[in-house]
């Protein structure tokens, strides 16, 4: 999936390195995925480091390269994006896109499932059977249920997510 850079803080945009630096090798000239072309440049991928990229114009992957970062609030998004794209260029593992956590991502299908499950008309009971499964809802009372409370809060979180939520996620959370 390819994000706008207006949504996407962790888009990277690359141009060319200014002349008056030394050159340096590109060694991921031949690792990026093309993607599509925009008003603002073409946008490409390098799924092995969870990374895109925004060519600004007139910039191709096989030129010399330069990051620019723009200083505003997403400024530690776009500097975690960078590292990554480091780890890229010198050819060290991957690190993992640190915006959601894996209990958040768990949670975040939950979410969508339910909502999907809800829309589709399953009753609450029906969608915690489909995540909990039968044996667990059916040990208590379904009015007075935990799992009845958790299965309401996944639906509303998951049509929360659907009505536009869902970009809150590519940006690290921010201390009050």
């Amino acid at each position: 999936m390819v994000w706008s850079s207006s949504n996407d803080p962790a888009v990277l945009f690359l141009t060319t390195r200014p002349g008056f630096l030394p050159s340096a090798s590109n060694s991921l000239t031949e690792r990026f995925i093309a993607g599509r072309d925009s008003p603002e440049g073409s946008y490409s991928s390098l799924p092995d480091h969870d990374l895109q990229v925004l060519f600004l114009p007139g910039t191709f992957p096989n030129d010399q390269l330069a990051a620019i970062v723009p200083f505003d609030d997403d400024l530690l998004d776009r500097i975690d994006a960078l590292t990554r794209l480091s780890r890229a260029w010198l050819q060290r593992p991957p690190l993992r896109d640190a915006r959601m956590t894996v209990e958040q991502r768990r949670r975040f299908r939950l979410k969508l499932r339910a909502a999907d499950g809800r829309m589709n008309g399953a009753t609450y009971r029906e969608i915690a059977i489909a995540i909990y499964g039968a044996a667990r809802v059916d040990t208590e009372p379904w009015k007075t249920s935990p799992l009845r409370d958790a299965v309401i809060a996944f639906v509303e979180g998951g049509l929360s997510l659907i009505d536009g939520g869902y970009l809150q996620l590519l940006r690290h959370r921010r201390r009050s």
